[in-house]
Parts: C-alpha cells; structure tokens; sequence
C-alpha cells in the first residue's frame, strides 16, 4: 500500500474517535511542516510556534484572503487545533515528536484570525 494510501487510512480512523477536524485539515498540517522545514532551509524539528507560523504562511500562499475561511471550515482556528491534528498524526506515525514537544505549546499560540488576516495584508 502506498504511504498516501495509508495516510488517509490512518485520518479515517482518527476521525472516527474524533471528528472535529476536516480530512483536509490533516493533508494542510503535514504540507504545512514540510512548508516549514523548507523555508528554514535546513532539515531539523520545527517548534509548535515554527510550525504554526508556517501553516499560516502556507495558507495565505495558496488561499489568500479566503485562509482563514478555509481553516475554519476545516474545524482548524487556533494553535491548539494545530496541535491536535499534530498530535493525532504522531500517535498514527506520521509525525514524530521531541520528548519537550507538548500539546500545550500550541495553546500558547491563541486564534489564527487576526494573525491570518494580518499575514495576508503584510504579504499580499
């Protein structure tokens, strides 16, 4: 089976203990951290607040105005969002972590509105 086989096997059976988050939501957070690693130019682990920022750029590179909107729809609003589905893909294998890596790291980061919308007009 193909690893993009098992990658959706493996959303479809978080979703099915824990369907706040959209399909989609999980494909965004893993393009976001290969995102991330990209643009710091070197292949190394990525803070929660590294990886969020690179969400959000990555999501006002492709959707612009509308990145918000379609995070929303995707049940992705906060940093604790991010770190949910993060959280959800190492527990299936996806991602790995660092023993100082924490779910509350990404609390810290509040509401991706504001910094969204924000990015967007300081880039577009």
């Amino acid at each position: 089976m193909s690893q993009r086989a098992e990658f959706w096997l493996a959303v479809d059976r978080i979703r099915e203990g824990d369907a706040r988050y959209k399909p989609d939501a999980y494909a965004f957070v893993m393009e976001a951290v290969d995102y991330t690693v990209r643009s710091l130019g070197v292949w190394r682990h990525v803070s929660a607040a590294e990886l969020v920022e690179g969400l959000r750029r990555a999501a006002c590179d492709r959707y612009g105005m509308l990145a918000f909107t379609v995070l929303e729809k995707w049940g992705v609003r906060t940093g604790s969002d991010v770190g949910e589905i993060v959280f959800q893909l190492i527990d299936e294998g996806f991602l790995s972590r660092q023993d100082d890596d924490s779910r509350e790291a990404f609390d810290e980061v509040g509401s991706l509105a504001s910094d969204l919308v924000d990015r967007y007009f300081e880039t577009g």
